[in-house]
């Protein structure tokens, strides 16, 4: 086994947004040779205003059914990857990286870094010279992209738009409380946070229109941002959290909400694993936005929208067009 340090922290990291490509983003990092990849995406460390103790019973469920142990994990050989965990304590957190000896960019990916108003603070304190990454989606499409994310999820049940209005009417909303559809869109607020506290040269702020539309392009200059040798060849052509359609929301919905899912995934064999969830799903993606839903989204995120074009100094009036 490689020899174990406990003094190494990263220097990059990418700060969301949530369904935005971030998931694409970790998996190309990852095939670089002088690239070290924290093996839990998203350990939430500098976001201390998330308390997985105040979560909502839904997102307890969904934390639980992890069945993610994160003291064993980071003192084991952390040969599997893990999605998503809130990795607290600083010992937890360096052993991270603690195999991540001779690479030149060690690195995380955490969404909630960029929608916590503590995150920015606490990462400059602890990574003064740390280079960010954030990268943003047009906000009507990401928030369907999250709801359809969470149908496949057996996370949501009800129609795309009634589902937004009941997860805005919770009284109690956050990180963890609520699916924050509208709330995670919001980024130019978000990205000042970090604007203010980074310097230019440490922050690169990816629109998602661009890596759908030239995906080795952005990640070559994700590459070059990083210094790193952009000429490395990369596997563009495996998809990353596509969206799948249940074809049974309720039933499926169920098995997720008592935790069964989990239990039976868990306990299959791993050479079984696609072929059952297939059973789950139908074989056709799902369809697009109706025109009177992203109308509606439209005329909620027209004002982010203009702010955030300004902030980035970038024309984004085509994410309004129906």
């Amino acid at each position: 086994m490689a020899e174990i340090k406990t003094n190494i922290l990263p220097n990059f990291l990418v700060i969301g947004a949530a369904k935005c490509g971030t998931t694409s983003i970790y998996h190309y990092l990852k095939q670089h040779r002088d690239v070290y990849m924290s093996p839990i995406k998203e350990p939430n460390h500098f976001s201390k205003d998330i308390h997985p103790e105040e979560f909502s019973p839904e997102y307890k469920i969904h934390e639980k059914a992890k069945n993610l142990d994160v003291y064993k994990y980071v003192r084991g050989d952390m040969k599997e990857d893990q999605w998503g965990a809130y990795v607290q304590s600083e010992e937890d957190y360096k052993l991270l990286f603690k195999f991540a000896a001779g690479k030149k960019r060690i690195g995380e990916i955490s969404n909630s870094y960029l929608y916590s108003e503590v995150a920015a603070k606490n990462i400059k304190s602890t990574l003064p010279g740390v280079k960010l990454i954030a990268i943003l989606r047009n906000p009507a499409d990401r928030a369907y992209s999250h709801y359809l994310a969470n149908i496949r999820d057996g996370r949501a049940i009800l129609p795309f738009r009634k589902e937004l209005e009941a997860d805005m009417a919770k009284p109690q909303k956050g990180w963890g409380k609520s699916h924050l559809y509208i709330e995670l869109g919001m980024y130019s607020n978000q990205i000042k946070r970090y604007k203010e506290l980074f310097s230019p040269e440490q922050l690169k702020i990816l629109v998602f229109d661009d890596l759908k539309a030239n995906t080795p392009k952005v990640v070559r200059d994700v590459f070059d941002f990083l210094d790193l040798d952009p000429e490395i060849n990369i596997n563009f052509g495996e998809k990353h959290n596509e969206a799948k359609v249940p074809k049974n929301v309720k039933f499926l919905h169920l098995l997720t909400q008592t935790g069964l899912k989990r239990k039976v995934f868990r306990a299959l064999p791993k050479s079984m694993q696609n072929s059952v969830k297939s059973l789950f799903f139908k074989s056709e993606g799902p369809e697009k936005m109706s025109v009177e839903d992203r109308k509606w989204l439209n005329d909620l995120f027209k004002t982010e929208v203009e702010a955030l074009g300004k902030e980035l100094n970038r024309d984004l009036s085509h994410w309004l067009k129906a």
